[in-house]
């Protein structure tokens, strides 16, 4: 009989045992290496990403937080992600957001997609940029998102004052080439009426032989109405200069009323194509005197004054007041118009946020008045009601010798 022999019979079943378990002990030690060099990546890859200041998430495709950065838990104290979806964490929603940079990436499949969203960052309103990646399999199918946001908030302010301060040369610039060009014919105008007003003792006495006295004061008035309108073309410009003009030393004395004045006298062409009367000025008989710059100054009440005018829209007043509290001045800029919403009201003062229509304003008005405010010492504050008007209140250290 024929009797095949194996692997047992030659080397006994003993050995083949001890050559597998040495195998098998040798697999299990490689992949105790492999798994530490796996983790110490994994480690790696999280301490990098727990040194960017900026928050990471990483998302599922149904928007549920998979892991977050250390970022994260300094940014959104007390949250713990797991089990919780993006938009209720970041936005306290019930469902995903349709201007969500996540949501744009997943449905247009698109690999970076990026948003400026207004979030709440330590009890604080912050603009913040939102860029969202597709993370993708070995074989190319989307996997996950990858969420980045990052705090831009003084970027954007440094954007305005550089979007401003370049509007202010311009501004400038214009006005001295005005002052030039309009300056020139008017010191002629005024000169030849004021000519004319020393020959009236002449043309009187002609007058007089002529019977025609009626004549001559009829040329009397209208050389005081070229001379008072030159004067006030003169005024005009001088405070366009003032306004556009930047090194103006910055610790003036600064009669506010004055500067209610020279901004309403600038506004005059606008205004006098509205209702007569459309602006009340309250003026504090004490001279309301700050320290500062007038051409911001102006800029802070032209603003004010033109958003009161576009909140009534000829069907309202608008009541500008100043007035000295104890060791304080307070201008403030009242309209009867359309309001302000609620949920608008915290937004006010934050660059780019506008409730006008696309063209009619970018949102850095209120920003730059902020900005200015604050770098004069003082603090503006807004109350309003949809549909009974608004109330700005703008509060400057008073200046007294």
């Amino acid at each position: 009989m024929t009797h095949n022999a194996n692997l047992g019979d030659i080397c006994g079943i003993e050995s083949i045992k001890l050559g597998f378990f040495r195998e098998v002990q040798r697999k299990i030690t490689e992949l105790k290496k492999s798994n530490t060099t796996i983790e110490q990546k994994r480690q790696d890859v999280q301490s990098i990403l727990d040194g960017i200041p900026d928050v990471i998430a990483v998302l599922s495709m149904d928007f549920a937080l998979h892991s977050v950065n250390k970022a994260f838990y300094s940014t959104y104290e007390g949250i713990a992600p797991e089990g919780l979806h993006c938009y209720e964490v970041f936005k306290g929603r019930t469902e995903p957001c349709s201007s969500c940079p996540v949501t744009f990436a997943l449905e247009s499949s698109t690999q970076v997609a990026r948003g400026l969203q207004i979030l709440n960052w330590h009890g604080e309103k912050r603009q913040i940029e939102c860029t969202a990646s597709i993370m993708h399999t070995q074989e190319g199918k989307p996997h996950r998102v990858l969420l980045l946001q990052r705090d831009v908030t003084l970027e954007k302010q440094f954007q305005v004052k550089y979007f401003q301060a370049e509007r202010m040369a311009t501004i400038g610039i214009l006005a001295e080439g005005v002052a030039h060009e309009i300056n020139n014919p008017l010191t002629g105008i005024g000169g030849f009426a004021e000519a004319l007003s020393l020959k009236l003792d002449e043309l009187r006495e002609v007058a007089a032989l002529c019977n025609k006295t009626g004549l001559i004061e009829d040329f009397e008035e209208y050389l005081q109405t070229i001379l008072r309108e030159c004067q006030r073309c003169s005024d005009i410009v001088q405070n366009l200069l003032t306004f556009g003009h930047r090194e103006i030393n910055f610790h003036a004395t600064i009669n506010l009323n004055d500067v209610v004045r020279n901004s309403i006298q600038l506004l005059r062409p606008r205004l006098s194509r509205l209702s007569p009367g459309i602006v009340h000025l309250e003026l504090s008989e004490r001279e309301p005197v700050v320290l500062g710059h007038p051409g911001e100054l102006m800029q802070i009440v032209l603003n004010l004054v033109l958003n009161a005018l576009y909140a009534v829209q000829e069907a309202g007043d608008v009541t500008m007041s100043t007035q000295i509290k104890g060791n304080m001045v307070i201008l403030q800029v009242h309209d009867t118009g359309i309001g302000i919403q609620e949920d608008h009201i915290p937004k006010l003062f934050e660059p780019f946020f506008t409730t006008k229509p696309p063209g009619q304003g970018i949102g850095v008005g209120l920003s730059t008045c902020y900005n200015i405010i604050s770098k004069h010492g003082g603090y503006i504050t807004v109350n309003s009601e949809p549909g009974h008007g608004a109330t700005f209140e703008v509060i400057l250290p008073y200046y007294s010798d």
